[in-house]
């Protein structure tokens, strides 16, 4: 009788377990089936990646002059307004070449007063040379009255001594009397031509100092763009904070060279932080610009942030790396490619955005129409 009822339990144990195997194997299905057709209907109406990241404005610092270090005005992580005093650099050397230039400009004012000088001494000249000819004029026109006269006595004392009217002395004396004013016009004439001459060399040297003014002004001008330009260097000593924001880590150390150009450290701004979010290029194509979507950063899990799509690359990211990849060349090998698209924050009443850091990884849902 105990052999029966060993059997009988024997029996019933394999029935129990085939139930609760096909209970587990239906919840299964079911719940595999309800899991699918949901990731099915979600994918109809939502594309998704986790190729994203936070992203904002960082601005370079970057000394525009070579020189030593003197002092660093700011730590790391430090908030900075702009126009700030970041670094100062050695101005030593700057500040002899300002005044290296200003006493080129000095040089270069005192010529011009030496120039406006000589053209107004010219210029007295030629007065001076043209009073002289206009006197000689005067003198040659009273010389020729004196020639006229003399010759029309020397002309009556010609046709007196013929019959003996007058003597021999007083004809002679005419004679002297004519060939005197006659030289006497003659002196005067040479002399009004080296008047005119004299006058005329006065203008051009005139006209050259008049030049040198042109030169004076002109090298003046110069000299002032090189005292601007030794200003602007010595200015550029002092660096300042171009935006508002955090300072990156301080790779800067008093006694340093800096070449001008070289990067030293940034400032991260945090007025503005967006996503780039890299899609694959079979998943953009119901995406546009302005749709809504749920930004989820893995640093702040269950916050969920409002945000849009704002615009897409004009290119895929390959397309810009530093060797973009060229399939003419080489074996061919087809690799979906990715393309970046902007997504703007839309909440602004969201504080937890201010929060957010470049860099961060975050999980981007766009809710297709």
């Amino acid at each position: 009788m105990e052999s029966n009822t060993h059997q009988k339990h024997e029996n019933q144990a394999p029935k129990k377990r085939s139930k609760n195997f096909i209970i587990v194997l239906a919840a299964l299905v079911i719940f595999g089936g309800w899991f699918g057709v949901s990731k099915y209907i979600h994918g109809k109406h939502h594309e998704e990646t986790d190729d994203a990241q936070v992203e904002t404005h960082i601005s370079p610092v970057i000394p525009r002059v070579a020189g030593y270090v003197t002092e660093v005005r700011v730590t790391d992580n430090q908030r900075v307004k702009k126009g700030d005093t970041l670094l100062i650099l050695d101005d030593r050397d700057f500040k002899l070449k300002v005044e290296q230039a200003e006493a080129a400009l000095a040089t270069a004012q005192s010529s011009l007063g030496t120039a406006k000088a000589s053209t107004t001494a010219s210029e007295a000249n030629i007065l001076t040379y043209r009073a002289s000819v206009s006197t000689v004029d005067a003198q040659i026109e009273a010389a020729k009255v004196n020639v006229w006269r003399a010759t029309q006595d020397y002309n009556r004392y010609a046709n007196l001594i013929k019959d003996h009217s007058v003597t021999q002395q007083q004809y002679e004396q005419a004679l002297a009397a004519k060939e005197t004013a006659e030289k006497q016009l003659q002196v005067l004439e040479e002399q009004k031509k080296q008047a005119t001459k004299q006058t005329n060399a006065v203008a051009s040297q005139s006209s050259a100092t008049s030049a040198q003014i042109g030169v004076a002004n002109a090298t003046i001008k110069q000299r002032q763009v090189d005292v601007d330009d030794a200003k602007l260097n010595l200015s550029y000593t002092v660096i300042t904070a171009p935006e508002d924001g955090l300072v990156s880590k301080i790779n800067v150390q008093p006694g340093q060279f800096l070449q001008a150009g070289q990067a030293t450290f940034s400032i991260v701004r945090d007025q503005q932080v967006w996503v780039v979010a890299n899609f694959k290029e079979t998943q953009i194509t119901r995406i546009r610009e302005g749709l809504k979507v749920i930004v989820e950063v893995d640093a702040f899990p269950g916050h969920e942030f409002e945000a849009k799509v704002a615009s897409f690359s004009p290119a895929t990211g390959a397309r810009f790396a530093l060797l973009p990849p060229d399939n003419a060349s080489g074996n061919f090998v087809k690799t979906v490619q990715r393309v970046p698209i902007n997504i703007e924050f839309t909440n602004p009443q969201d504080s937890m955005v201010k929060q957010l850091r470049a860099g961060m990884n975050v999980i981007v849902d766009v809710h297709l129409d």
